[in-house]
């Protein structure tokens, strides 16, 4: 297992959070000092974190999670998460690992792909990046300075549970989240499951 350098809290602010629904909840914004990457990933605590917070890494995605591109199901993914785990007690990671790792041009350029016919995981390959470039070092390194080392992960990856397994963290559960699927996102979906054994179910995504 590899060792995961520590890394502590570097500030703590109280913020209220207000969605288009109109769904309200006061959140406890972190930020950190040492993380592996150097980027400037943000802990989102919620309710009352007990001994088993509900947890859930959210890769930032510009144009699901602000400008609600029906493209992806990023926006309504990140709205039911922090409804569920303010209801529970937990933390929200919010990683900027904008498309899967790839960024945010690189991100725009698979869509171009994408809209000629292509999958998301066969627009990055033609891009000549990765699938998905994502690394959990951070978000193990995170939730480490909180103090969490045992969590149930909402998730319907299964590779983030298996990268921070390897990471030290003990997953206990993965929880899947709910299905948010459009005209728009369904072929994205699918993929997901044809591609990374994301739990969700296929029979459902048909595409129209």
């Amino acid at each position: 297992m590899p060792q995961v350098p520590a890394a502590t809290p570097r500030s703590r602010v109280q913020v209220p959070l207000s969605f288009p629904d109109g769904y309200r909840v006061d959140a406890e914004l972190v930020t950190f000092h040492g993380l592996a990457d150097g980027r400037e990933h943000l802990a989102v605590v919620l309710g009352d974190p007990g001994p088993l917070p509900l947890v859930r890494l959210h890769s930032e995605c510009l144009t699901g999670d602000v400008f609600g591109s029906a493209r992806c199901d990023c926006g309504p993914q990140l709205r039911e998460a922090v409804e569920r785990i303010a209801e529970r007690g937990g933390v929200l990671l919010y990683l900027r690992q904008e498309g899967r790792g790839i960024g945010l041009y690189n991100k725009l350029d698979a869509y171009a792909l994408q809209d000629q016919g292509l999958d998301t995981y066969e627009a990055n390959a033609a891009l000549g990046l990765p699938e998905d470039a994502r690394n959990y070092t951070a978000a193990a390194q995170m939730l480490g300075a909180l103090g969490v080392d045992a969590l149930d992960l909402l998730s319907n990856n299964p590779d983030k549970a298996e990268q921070l397994r390897a990471l030290g963290v003990d997953v206990r559960d993965r929880v899947p989240t709910g299905v948010f699927a459009t005209d728009h996102n369904v072929r994205y979906l699918r993929a997901k499951v044809l591609h990374t054994r994301h739990t969700l179910p296929l029979a459902e995504l048909s595409v129209g």
